[in-house]
């Protein structure tokens, strides 16, 4: 008995499913013309103004290798390089830490958890230039926290010059980002543990776990994947980091908080050498790469998002 041939689509069904096809690349359209245009074209054009020696106005001269060989020789680049790690490991460790054991004390409230979550989230919402510049006063040696103190007799923050002395700069303004960026994560990560099985929790009380490890058997698998997800962005987001570094300090004192966005946007506007800055542009551009391909390697060997 032969096995019975499935049935073409008829012509009108085919005429139906072409038609759906090009509703939907005509709503995407637009979406792929402006991803063209914003992304994909200029980053094409930074590609190949990398191997040129550019002042952004006039014409290219192609210098081949010319550039990288310069950026990697460069004491200032990786100066600002080892800054990037430094801000990537405070930002993998103390806001992750933060927003994790404060997203499990609140996940643990009856009342008044939405309240909390709302004054958390806030300092996110706020514009980085309003934060920055109450900040700035804040942490002014002459009229800011130290001050204050010392007029009240206790002088062990006086003259201390949070945003001007190199060995406290760079703490100084990854403190300020932190403080607008802690609270993003702990309500992202509330958010998470609310989607773990309340009967899991039931289980280890009964089984007599404490909170400690219900947080860690229990909690940490559960949130996995937005845990993973949020690592992957603090990375990259740590690379990318500009707006507090460049309105705080623009890099200083002495190229303390030099980042490599910083030095990008000083030598593409304030040296003219875009052809140059494109070449830190990619750099950064690698590093992203490097970062997600890890991310998506890990993910398929360990299984993370099972």
């Amino acid at each position: 008995m032969t096995a019975a041939r499935p049935l073409a689509p008829s012509p009108g069904r085919r005429q139906r499913r072409r038609r759906g096809a090009l509703v939907a690349w005509a709503f995407m359209a637009p979406l792929l013309v402006v991803n063209l245009l914003v992304i994909t074209g200029p980053g094409i054009a930074s590609l190949l103004y990398s191997f040129t020696d550019w002042d952004g106005l006039g014409a290219a001269e192609f210098v081949g290798l010319a550039n990288y060989v310069e950026l990697f020789g460069n004491p200032n680049v990786l100066a600002a390089i080892s800054h990037n790690l430094i801000w990537t490991l405070f930002f993998l460790t103390v806001p992750m830490g933060m927003a994790l054991l404060g997203a499990f004390l609140l996940s643990r409230l009856r009342r008044g958890q939405v309240l909390f979550r709302i004054v958390f989230f806030i300092p996110y919402v706020l514009a980085t230039v309003v934060s920055a510049a109450v900040w700035r006063q804040l942490l002014s040696p002459t009229a800011g926290i130290g001050a204050a103190l010392e007029s009240l007799g206790i002088d062990w923050l006086a003259e201390t010059n949070f945003l001007g002395d190199p060995s406290l700069a760079l703490g100084s303004v990854a403190f300020i980002n932190n403080w607008q960026w802690w609270g993003f994560l702990l309500v992202l990560f509330v958010a998470a543990m609310q989607g773990v099985d309340p009967a899991l929790y039931e289980a280890a009380r009964l089984d007599g776990a404490n909170a400690w490890r219900e947080f860690w058997h229990i909690t940490l698998p559960g949130i996995r994947p937005t845990l993973v997800f949020l690592t992957l962005m603090t990375i990259i987001w740590s690379f990318l980091v500009f707006d507090y570094v460049y309105i705080l300090t623009q890099g200083g004192p002495a190229g303390s908080t030099d980042v490599l966005s910083t030095v990008l946007y000083r030598t593409a506007f304030g040296e003219q050498r875009a052809g140059y800055a494109s070449a830190m542009a990619m750099l950064l551009t690698v590093i992203s790469a490097a970062v997600v391909g890890g991310y998506l390697v890990l993910r398929k060997r360990l299984k993370w998002d099972v």
